[in-house]
């Protein structure tokens, strides 16, 4: 299941770019903690831009209706994000809760902050690809030599073609 449910924008949809989506199902390992840290009400005050202005709050005003409704919108969001952790494994009861929980995020976020949350989450998903190792300085020296020999432009494709002469080597022995 890839389903991509468009952003709904609340201002005016731009002319240019990628169009904002709201979470996948192949995307919630990453995004549930994220959205359960952005959502506090305490991001809010951080972070008015991210937020509709009904949920921001207004010293200048009486601030008890936006805290009604900046709670109100918290309350709803956190079950519907629980209910899609529970269901994050059953990809056929999954689908209508995502769509109920992306909506509620649309009504959430503003069109800017949910651009931010899926920047962070792109983040997230590129920190989750790569790993770091360290090597000693003379076997990066011999790598680099490997690389310049074997014309190679990455450390990634002179190891892997190194672990690939490994692999068939062995399979050659057996």
């Amino acid at each position: 299941m890839n389903h991509q449910q468009a952003w709904v924008y609340h201002g005016e949809k731009p002319k240019a770019g990628r169009k904002l989506l709201l979470l996948e199902a192949d995307e919630l390992i990453l995004a549930i903690p994220l959205i359960y840290r952005l959502i506090h009400p305490d991001e809010i005050l951080l972070r008015k831009d991210w937020f509709l202005p009904e949920l921001v709050e207004d010293k200048s005003k009486n601030s008890s209706q936006n805290n009604s409704q900046q709670s109100e919108k918290y309350i709803l969001l956190v079950p519907q994000l629980q209910r899609v952790t529970q269901l994050r494994k059953e990809l056929e009861l999954l689908a209508e809760a995502l769509q109920h929980l992306n909506m509620s995020l649309n009504a959430y976020f503003s069109d800017f902050g949910w651009r931010m949350v899926r920047k962070e989450l792109s983040q997230l998903k590129k920190r989750q690809k790569k790993a770091h190792i360290e090597l000693s300085k003379d076997i990066i020296i011999k790598l680099k030599h490997y690389m310049e020999r074997e014309k190679f432009e990455s450390f990634d494709q002179a190891i892997d073609n190194l672990l690939t002469e490994v692999n068939s080597g062995h399979e050659v022995e057996e």
